[in-house]
């Protein structure tokens, strides 16, 4: 192959193909992650047909119709009514809110003591910030599986019986059997009230924020608390009395060897929540230490030259800053919370995996089909997850000019 010069710039040109698209970062990246897609598919289309191929080898049918089968078993906690004539599409749905259930009480609980706990380990009081020390060092170097077993074995076997259950406030007992809890009973017409909350709640949170702009415009404070539990209260309480809103409460009363009437927190739940705070609070409180840490302490000095309280630096300038370094870090915790939560089978709390990973191949026989759905369940809860810490790490994240 020879070259020719190019009579417009005098260089050589190449004859045949161009090769520019070669040394294209840009198409060499579209060439790589095409390919690796194309393998990713073929691998899977192989495991697949593998996996077709020998259940039909020993005479096992494959597909997602057993699912509406019956299946057979109870569960002892469910959102949802179940039964024995239930359907193992049932018994998925129970796993997933029962799941999820854990992972957003677990998430919000574990996000409040982590905070607390991290900030308490950067207190000038030297008795608070060893002991927020000491709980950090020891709950997250300690297995998690062995603090459930701690916490239901130990701590919840502890409780009296029912005859000496402990009386809480608010009609709540709590005994071996579990927590007893008041329940709300309404019609359908609280769903028309709680509405009504929601969106006060959201215009609440809308006029802050448009507040607070106007107070960074003109360096002015003004009360904002008392205005939105205003904007909150007014509208919900004028809907209640209009549309007459039944409000009643059941409450738990002993009726002979057990309580009835309220809603019972089964332990198992208890322990499995308090297990999965305590030990992703501890890691929590380090990544708060740490994005505190990082603060320019030149922005604290300039937070005292303006006369602001300690809880005003911490809270106004602080804290908003440390946000950018917290909330990364602070993902993978929430996500490594809601896959912890399967370690419930071991304390026989009827989550996803105990049920339907557990009990459900066990009656079916369909193993391939189920820890498929088991994984994407817990794919889909990661990248909901991943997608809205990462829009808000966009929303608080530094703009450079």
């Amino acid at each position: 192959m020879t070259d020719v010069t190019d009579k417009r710039s005098g260089k050589p040109a190449r004859s045949g193909i161009d090769a520019s698209l070669f040394y294209n970062p840009t198409a060499r990246g579209i060439v790589y992650q095409g390919a690796l897609l194309i393998g990713v598919v073929m691998l899977i289309w192989w495991l697949q047909s593998n996996a077709a191929t020998n259940l039909a080898a020993l005479g096992r049918s494959t597909g997602f119709n057993f699912l509406n089968q019956t299946a057979g078993f109870n569960i002892g906690f469910s959102l949802l009514p179940f039964d024995r004539t239930s359907t193992y599409l049932d018994v998925y749905l129970v796993g997933i809110l029962n799941t999820l259930l854990v992972a957003v009480i677990g998430i919000i609980l574990a996000t409040m003591l982590g905070f607390v706990i991290g900030i308490a380990r950067l207190s000038p009081n030297f008795l608070i910030r060893k002991l927020a020390a000491a709980y950090v060092e020891i709950m997250r170097n300690m297995p998690l599986l062995l603090q459930l077993f701690f916490w239901y074995f130990l701590a919840l076997n502890a409780l009296p019986g029912v005859r000496q259950s402990y009386e809480l406030p608010l009609g709540a007992v709590l005994n071996q059997r579990g927590l007893y809890l008041p329940l709300l009973q309404s019609d359908d017409r609280f769903l028309i009230l709680l509405g009504v909350f929601v969106v006060a709640v959201i215009g609440a949170i809308l006029w802050r924020r448009r507040q607070i702009r106007k107070m960074e415009e003109k360096g002015e404070r003004r009360p904002v608390l008392l205005p939105m539990l205003g904007i909150i209260l007014i509208p919900t309480i004028i809907v209640y009395f209009i549309a007459q809103v039944p409000v009643a409460f059941s409450v738990p009363e002993l009726t002979g060897f057990n309580y009835t009437g309220g809603f019972v927190v089964p332990p198992e739940l208890t322990a499995l929540v308090v297990g999965l705070v305590v030990y992703t609070a501890a890691f929590i409180a380090e990544i708060v230490r740490a994005g505190i840490q990082a603060v320019n302490y030149g922005q604290v000095e300039a937070a005292s030259a303006l006369g602001l309280k300690d809880s005003d630096r911490l809270r106004l300038v602080v804290i908003p800053q440390a946000l950018r370094i917290i909330i990364p870090p602070l993902t993978s915790q929430y996500l490594n919370l809601t896959k912890n939560s399967s370690l419930g089978a071991a304390i026989a709390f009827p989550e996803l995996v105990n049920v339907f990973m557990g009990t459900a191949i066990n009656q079916s026989g369909r193993a391939v089909e189920i820890v498929g759905l088991t994984m994407a369940v817990y794919l889909t809860f990661s990248l909901i997850t991943s997608l809205f810490m990462n829009w808000y790490n966009s929303r608080v994240a530094l703009v450079e000019r």
